[in-house]
Parts: C-alpha cells; sequence; structure tokens
C-alpha cells in the first residue's frame, strides 16, 4: 500500500475514533438527560428540557464552529469544541450532585456545543480525501457513530451509580476522558490549515450561493432525512411503552438496533454513490423510510418496531450521506466555511424541532400520526429532486455545475 494511501487510511480512522469518542457523550444524554431531569427538576413536566437544550446547542454551533476553523484550522477548531464538551461534563456532573436542574440544562447546552462541533468532521474528511474518495471518506467517518450509539448507554448503565445519592453523575464524570483521547489524538492527525485560497479567494454573493439547486436539494435531504428519523425515532420508546404496553428493555433492544442502521450502511454508501450517484441512494433512502412507516401501521409488536427503526436507520444513512457529500460539491474555498455552517444550522434545527414536536405528536395524536406526518415531508424530498433533474437538462444549468464542480 502507497504511504500516502497509508496515511489517508490512518487519518480516516483516527477521524472515525475523535466522531465516535465525541458522539458518545451525546448518546449518553439522549440515554439519560430525562431521567436526570425527572429527578431533579421540581416540575416534572420539564424533564426533556434538557435534551432540548442539546439540540439547541446543536444547532446555533455550527456556522460559528465552521467560521472559526476557518481561521484557526481544523485541528485547534475541534479543540476548542472537545474542552467545551469536556467543561459541560464536569458541569453536568456537579449539577446532578446538587440537583441543581438549571445548571444542568445549561451543561447540557454546552454539551450540544460539542456536537455542533463533532458534525464537522465528517466535512473534515472530505478535506483530507482525494475528489473520488470523498464519499467513502464521509462515510466511513460516519461509521464512528455506531460505536458511540453503543459506548454511551453502557457508560450511562454501568457508571450510574459510580457518586453515591447523584444518579448519573458519575456516567456525565466518566466521558471526560473521552475527551482527553479526543485531543491526544488530535495532536497526532495531519491535518490540512485553512489555504490562502480559503482565507482570501474570490468569494460569490451568497444569494448565488444558496440559490443553487444542487445546494437547495442537498440541505433539504439532510434536513429531511434527519427530521423524519427524529421524529419516528423520538417518539418510538414512548409509542412502545405506553402505546403497546411493552417493556422498556424492549424499547432500548429497538433503539440499539436503530443506531446500527443508521450507521453501519456507512461501510457501503460512500461506495454506492460514487457508482450509482447521489440522486438514486436518496431516492432509495426515501423507499426505505416509507418502507418503515408501512412496517409501523402493519402492527405494534416488537418485531414491527425492531425492523421498522433498522430501515429508518438505513434511509437516514442514505439520504444524510448523499445530502452531505451533493454539499461539497456546491462551494469554492473561501465559501467552505459558511456554506458547510449553513446547512448544519438547518438540518440540525429540523432535528431539534422535529424531537420536540415528537412527543406532542404522539402523546396528542398517536402514533400514527407521527408516521403519517413523515409522509408528505419524504414527497417534498421526491419532487426537489425531479426539480433538480430538470434544472440539469437546462443549458445554462449544466454550464453553472460545470463551472462549480471544478472550483
Amino acid at each position: 500500500m502507497p504511504n500516502s494511501e497509508s496515511n489517508f487510511l490512518r487519518t480516516i480512522l483516527l477521524l472515525s475514533v475523535c466522531f465516535a469518542f465525541s458522539g458518545t457523550t451525546s448518546s449518553l444524554t439522549v440515554s439519560a438527560s430525562s431521567l436526570v431531569g425527572y429527578g431533579i427538576a421540581d416540575n416534572k413536566a420539564l424533564a426533556t428540557l434538557p435534551l432540548s437544550f442539546h439540540l439547541l446547542g446543536t444547532m446555533l454551533a455550527g456556522i460559528p464552529a465552521s467560521l472559526l476553523m476557518k481561521r484557526v484550522g481544523r485541528r485547534y477548531g475541534f479543540m476548542i469544541g472537545t474542552g467545551i464538551g469536556a467543561s459541560g461534563a464536569a458541569a453536568a456532573t456537579i449539577a446532578i450532585i446538587y440537583s441543581n436542574f438549571v445548571f444542568f440544562c445549561m451543561s447540557i447546552f454546552l454539551l450540544g456545543i460539542l456536537s455542533g462541533f463533532s458534525q464537522l468532521y465528517r466535512f473534515t474528511a472530505a478535506d483530507v480525501a482525494r475528489p473520488e474518495f470523498r464519499t467513502k471518506a464521509v462515510s466511513l467517518v460516519m461509521f464512528g457513530g455506531i460505536l458511540a450509539g453503543f459506548i454511551g448507554p453502557t457508560i450511562a448503565a454501568k457508571a450510574k451509580d459510580l457518586i453515591a445519592d447523584a444518579p448519573f453523575a458519575g456516567s456525565y464524570l466518566f466521558v471526560i476522558m473521552f475527551h482527553v483521547v479526543i485531543v491526544a489524538i488530535l495532536f497526532m492527525i495531519r491535518l490540512p490549515q485553512p489555504s490562502v485560497e480559503e482565507q482570501t479567494g474570490e468569494s460569490r454573493p451568497w444569494r448565488e450561493i444558496f440559490s443553487q439547486p444542487k445546494f437547495i436539494v442537498a440541505v433539504l435531504t439532510s434536513m429531511i432525512g434527519y427530521g423524519v428519523m427524529a421524529m419516528i425515532m423520538t417518539a418510538t420508546p414512548l409509542a412502545m411503552t405506553v402505546g403497546s404496553g411493552h417493556h422498556f428493555s424492549d424499547a432500548a433492544f429497538v433503539i440499539q438496533w436503530h443506531v446500527v442502521g443508521m450507521f453501519a450502511p456507512s461501510f457501503f454508501t460512500g461506495s454506492l454513490i460514487h457508482r450509482f450517484g447521489a440522486v438514486p441512494i436518496i431516492i432509495s433512502g426515501i423507499l426505505l423510510n416509507l418502507l418503515c412507516i408501512g412496517i409501523n401501521f402493519a402492527g405494534t409488536d416488537v418485531l414491527n418496531y425492531w425492523v421498522a427503526l433498522i430501515l429508518l436507520g438505513m434511509g437516514w444513512n442514505f439520504m444524510f450521506v448523499a445530502g452531505t457529500t451533493m454539499v461539497t460539491e456546491t462551494y469554492r474555498p473561501a465559501e467552505k466555511a459558511i456554506v458547510q455552517g449553513v446547512n448544519d444550522f438547518f438540518v440540525f434545527g429540523t432535528a431539534a424541532i422535529s424531537s420536540l414536536l415528537a412527543g406532542v405528536v404522539q402523546t396528542t395524536w398517536g402514533w400514527e400520526a407521527v408516521n403519517l406526518s413523515s409522509i408528505p415531508l419524504l414527497g417534498i424530498v421526491g419532487i426537489a429532486l425531479l426539480w433538480y433533474s430538470d434544472s440539469l437538462r437546462k443549458p445554462q444549468d449544466l454550464a453553472r455545475v460545470a463551472v462549480d464542480s471544478s472550483s
């Protein structure tokens, strides 16, 4: 294996580990924050508020994190984000020990900011890869998410009682060491510094950048792919335990396999996009989501939830990875930071709104309404793809796409 290829694979592997360890804090928060909130909040109805703060932090961090990395580079940008995350984990530990709900919400907001930084690992993979390997690089880095999905809940369970009379305080304390490992790994990775062209190169007007058909379709695909996934996934534990009378252990089993469905396809999603193009993979993702909804309507046995949530994860993976790949093809070097930041702002803003609405729709109208509400959203992506395909047939758009791709 040539040395350059070996270094590339090593970098991608280490980025995947960083993404996994960063994501561990998020999966821990998804597993435990509502239980912590219920335990320390005076108003038990606010138990899910910390998770909302986490999603809010992720959404708001996207643009500032991307612009910061444009100035200081990827390595130091990720180190700053990791430092914020470590501070948030330490603050969460203290908040739980002293039963301070407001302080706990603020600490989870900091962990959300860490998540906003961590989402840029996938774009970093695109930066270090040659053009023909970008889709595979993005896909392989995201595979780290499957490790995060299992490590986080495991730490939540194993370290739950590490500190007496403060459930889950030990769990948050434990993940701080992951942040230390991330910083050590970042010192080992050779990441490209912002180029002169990125810093001072020519940039088009924002209206021109954000009106590109490819950009619109890419962002819309990732937004709705994430929104539908967040809506159905968040409502599933409620639907299984409260609606269908299944045990919590069954719901936890289904969610774990959902995480497998989300990230396991990353082994081959990049190769599929490279071979067939992004649009067919997006269509496949839409069909997988529709199949998930159909199975949810077919019954409420554990088997139905299990199969449906695996398909939901796979559909998310196809749509999200394909959308991310398309975004990387819409900007010039000087435009990279703002385009990536805007993309993540809309994507994770949609995820935050969907997660908040999931509980409301599930408790007010039921499981069927959760699934029905997702169908029109998937239809919007299908219509957008038809519009995008039509735009490519126009000579002026073909010329513009060629210019954008060469840039």
